[in-house]
């Protein structure tokens, strides 16, 4: 296979800031909250330019989905090596909603308009945690899909993929075009360097709205509220094995 490969990258708030939810309970508070590239985004990231190093593919495609500061995730991507960048400007509450089927959408429909061979995506986003984008896409598009990957390798026009399971790993090998999504040990993801980074300055980002590509953003789900974790209440220590059956049996867990 010697195409192109689409890689979403998801701005998110960066995984060492503590996330504090906002007074009326709608959310999470983001303004002014430090952001970065989605870790496991990067690891897609990582992986499409390492098979463009290789040769096996052509051109590898930053897609980004959000307000104007989506555009400094894609530089990221663009300083670890990818060649373009393609920026779907979403704002406002159609931002506030945005959800892993509305991504699909898009990502379905920019695979079609650029004739892409593979998708790669991170197996989930730090935020919501929802590991639903990837395999959305592949439905969407009716191709097969190589989820939860820690071993990606071609032959051919086919893809092995070495996939992390409950009980282990499994092994498969899918037709392409298909979508495959990163998990955490497919690989590390390189540093962006100072060089990299001022090529990518001048790498080039479209500027494309949904409604181009004929995706509605209107969302089937509705958050009712947001609220913090429970604190966790403070421990106990005891002095005998006794005491601590006793203190078992007074809380009622034995």
């Amino acid at each position: 296979m010697s195409g192109r490969v689409l890689v979403g990258v998801k701005r998110v708030i960066d995984y060492a800031v503590k996330i504090r939810v906002k007074p009326d309970n709608s959310g999470v508070v983001t303004d002014g909250v430090k952001h970065s590239m989605n870790p496991f985004c990067e690891i897609a990231v990582e992986e499409a330019v390492k098979l463009k190093e290789k040769k096996l593919i052509k051109e590898v495609v930053a897609v980004s989905c959000g307000p104007q500061q989506a555009q400094e995730t894609i530089r990221t991507a663009l300083a670890m090596g990818a060649d373009r960048g393609i920026h779907v400007q979403v704002t406002g509450k159609d931002y506030e909603t945005l959800g892993p089927l509305q991504v699909s959408k898009i990502l379905a429909a920019l695979a079609k308009k650029e004739d892409a061979q593979l998708i790669i995506l991170g197996k989930q986003a730090i935020d919501d945690d929802c590991n639903q984008t990837g395999q959305m896409t592949a439905a969407l598009l009716d191709w097969p899909q190589g989820t939860f990957a820690s071993e990606v390798s071609m032959e051919g026009d086919k893809l092995k993929v070495v996939r992390e399971i409950d009980g282990g790993l499994e092994m498969i090998k899918i037709n392409t075009p298909a979508v495959v999504s990163a998990d955490l040990r497919l690989n590390t993801p390189r540093y962006a360097t100072l060089p990299n980074i001022m090529k990518a300055k001048k790498k080039k980002i479209a500027n494309v709205n949904p409604a181009d590509l004929g995706v509605d953003l209107t969302s089937r789900v509705e958050i009712l509220r947001v609220d913090e974790p429970p604190q966790r209440q403070a421990g106990v220590k005891v002095e005998t094995v006794d005491d601590l059956v006793g203190k078992l049996k007074d809380t009622g867990r034995i």
